[in-house]
């Protein structure tokens, strides 16, 4: 039997992004966004908050990167939700990390996370339930220690940062335990 919880936002799991923007001098700004996800091939929806300094950033230069959180690099993927850019200057220099401009957009590429998306702005969404950021993804890139054999990033390589709505907790992703398109290909023979 299931118990009633109320309005929980029960979707899990959800992604750790690290969203990263220049501002119009050129400095680094990086946020945590769990609210998002890819929207068409080659698009990816931010439903993040137009107040957020890395989004006040993205609209002013209209790029910026998404790179997926990971095991190793948890500590500061964290302290990026937690600091504001808004109330603290230094944000991104108190990490120590590294960022590089990427060749395709004019954002900031995080070195220390293994995957990024590098992203135009493609619109802007805003209705009475949500503001969305809309990224044209224009390139991926990723280190190689993250891909298998065929080239492709491997989830159990990655260990990718997974969000918990449920408890705040993160966890890493990567165990396989079906094939898409294959796991329900028996049901369709009924």
């Amino acid at each position: 039997m299931k118990k009633n919880l109320g309005v929980v936002q029960a979707v899990y799991p959800m992604p750790v992004l690290m969203v990263a923007a220049y501002d119009e001098n050129g400095k680094v700004n990086v946020m945590n966004a769990a609210w998002g996800m890819i929207c068409n091939a080659d698009r990816i929806a931010l439903f993040i908050d137009e107040e957020h300094k890395t989004t006040q950033n993205l609209l002013k230069t209209k790029a910026f990167t998404v790179a997926l959180a990971d095991k190793e690099h948890m500590d500061v993927a964290d302290f990026f939700g937690i600091a504001t850019g808004n109330k603290m200057n230094d944000k991104f220099e108190r990490t120590g990390y590294t960022a590089v401009k990427s060749e395709f957009v004019n954002a900031p590429i995080i070195d220390e996370f293994p995957v990024v998306m590098e992203c135009e702005l493609a619109e802007v969404s805003e209705t009475e339930s949500f503001y969305c950021i809309v990224g044209k993804i224009i390139n991926t890139a990723a280190e190689e220690r993250v891909l298998s054999e065929n080239g492709k990033v491997d989830p159990s390589k990655l260990q990718a940062l997974i969000f918990d709505q449920f408890q705040h907790g993160y966890y890493v992703s990567g165990e396989q335990v079906g094939k898409a398109w294959k796991a329900g290909a028996s049901l369709m023979k009924k």
